[in-house]
């Protein structure tokens, strides 16, 4: 990657996207976003395609033994092969090209694969899945907008109310926004997003240096109760849990001891919404 603080390319965009920036590349990138906000606006919308994509198969996010068999014997291995008549394409331009096609047969494989699964999944299972995918697209949400200077959330915190409403009229069930002030966070804004492919919320806080975390919550008729869990990918954790038709998870890049501190205040204060309403 170039090091002119002035000069972002298509390849560091992408690079952002998916994460494969050092702290200090992110840093140069954001000042670039800043001065740049049709670019920046479009590196949103791929952000947000991002988080979408792994909401939706992130309940069939496992490995297969046959998965590297199936890509050694794929023909789309011939893109790896150098083109003498395109010598003048950029490395950037190979590495994208290389990159389509693997993911074209990819997808392929895992649609073999898996279709069955997509269109027969057994009513038993499907509470497990979400219960599963939960912790990931949540952990997707956290990396994509906890770093979000102007726009991390849609709604503000001095809209809390109308937060509230909106975002409990989306998923169909009445929400109470949790106080974490107690433990030092204050709300920052919330957002909404999809969740296994409903209309899904995300709250968003930040303490006195500046540390994110959020809580998000997806609908599931489907779901059946589970007792705290933790995730982790990557130093970010996740607690969640599935209550009646709303699974929630908490996630951030904070001390574990903290976050569960943080799970534990918002089962409190749901639950006891939930109680007052009942």
């Amino acid at each position: 990657m170039t090091e002119d603080p002035n000069t972002v390319s298509e390849d560091d965009l992408h690079a952002y996207v998916d994460g494969f920036v050092t702290p200090r590349e992110r840093e140069r990138i954001e000042q670039w976003l800043e001065s740049n906000p049709a670019r920046a606006e479009e590196v949103r919308q791929w952000q947000a395609q991002a988080v979408d994509l792994r909401a939706l198969f992130a309940g069939y996010a496992h490995s297969d033994t046959r998965d590297r068999a199936l890509l050694s014997k794929s023909s789309g291995t011939e893109l790896l092969q150098p083109n003498p008549d395109k010598e003048t394409r950029s490395a950037g331009g190979r590495l994208r090209a290389i990159a389509a096609g693997l993911a074209l047969f990819a997808a392929g494989g895992l649609t073999g694969l898996y279709a069955p699964s997509l269109f027969s999944i057994d009513a038993g299972s499907r509470p497990i899945e979400t219960a599963d995918s939960l912790p990931r697209q949540a952990q997707s949400a956290f990396l994509v907008y906890a770093s979000e200077v102007r726009h991390a959330v849609e709604v503000g915190a001095d809209e809390q109310s109308h937060l509230a409403t909106w975002l409990g009229k989306r998923l169909d069930h009445p929400l109470t926004i949790p106080d974490l002030s107690s433990l030092g966070f204050s709300l920052v804004g919330g957002r909404l997003l999809p969740v296994n492919g409903k209309a899904g919320a995300m709250f968003m806080y930040e303490d006195g240096t500046g540390r994110r975390l959020t809580v998000l919550l997806g609908r599931n008729d489907d779901n059946r109760e589970t007792s705290f869990r933790i995730d982790e990918n990557d130093g970010v954790e996740t607690f969640y849990w599935i209550d009646g038709p709303i699974g929630y998870a908490v996630t951030g890049e904070v001390p574990r001891s903290l976050l569960q501190q943080v799970a534990d205040e918002c089962y409190r204060q749901f639950d006891k919404s939930e109680a007052t309403r009942s």
